[in-house]
């Protein structure tokens, strides 16, 4: 893998962030994008920092040209990228009938259009590689949670968009999968916590307690099983989506 190149979308903290770490730990180049470059820096030090090579680039990945202009500063500074892990994400909470017509385009815009366009870019050098990996990070909300419609319905198209990628590039020996985590502690679950007024570390109690290993995940819980499916080993694993969650989650 030391020869491959990784582009891990919204990878400046949390689940991208220990994922971008993990992929460079294997050897992997990694391309750390996030909305603002300059946030990707702590992320791209510590690559290095361990001995890996990585670069920070600011993106919007719902925007086309930001996106194209990313991808091909990316192929020239690192080399063609063959591996690619859909993080970038967005909460826009709300029940439905509160929900702003800016919260649901927000985030479908964010997790589903950037999913597509980074995928779009990102997989001319697979087919061209004729080898590749895609991992999009859906979430158990797909199957359903409430104040989530949007969340819920991107995470949700994630899935389907993994499947149909799997289905239209496997004849390039390229892979497609779906990484689908429940509750993991990040700056992200922790804003949810506050916005809902609830104190974080009770959050996460209630959490666990529900959770059949009896603990809450941590991202790099997350970035082990992506590390897999980036992974030479799982040339056989495509069109799935893997529930890290601690166990059965609803609906499963």
């Amino acid at each position: 893998m030391a020869e491959r190149v990784a582009v891990v979308t919204g990878a400046a903290r949390g689940i991208g962030a220990a994922t971008a770490q993990r992929l460079a730990a294997d050897g992997l180049a990694v391309a750390v994008v996030d909305l603002d470059e300059t946030a990707t820096k702590s992320t791209v030090d510590a690559i290095t920092a361990a001995g890996g090579k990585a670069v920070g680039v600011g993106a919007d990945v719902a925007d086309r040209e930001q996106v194209e202009s990313a991808v091909a500063r990316i192929a020239s500074e690192l080399g063609p990228p063959t591996v690619l892990v859909n993080n970038a994400g967005v909460l826009r909470d709300n029940l439905i009938f509160k929900m702003t017509d800016d919260d649901w385009d927000t985030v479908l815009s964010v997790h589903l259009r950037g999913a597509f366009l980074v995928t779009q870019a990102v997989q001319a050098h697979m087919v061209a590689a004729k080898w590749g990996r895609i991992v999009n990070l859906s979430s158990t909300s797909a199957l359903g949670n409430r104040g989530q419609v949007n969340y819920s319905a991107a995470k949700a198209g994630l899935q389907g968009f993994t499947k149909t990628l799997a289905i239209e590039l496997g004849r390039y020996n390229v892979t497609a999968n779906a990484v689908a985590p429940g509750f993991i502690e990040t700056a992200m679950t922790a804003a949810t916590a506050a916005r809902m007024g609830v104190d974080f570390e009770l959050l996460k109690k209630g959490a666990a307690e529900q959770i059949a290993v009896k603990r809450v995940g941590q991202p790099e819980d997350v970035a082990h099983t992506i590390s897999f499916l980036a992974s030479e080993g799982a040339g056989f694993v495509s069109g799935q989506v893997i529930y890290v969650a601690g166990g059965p989650s609803s609906g499963l």
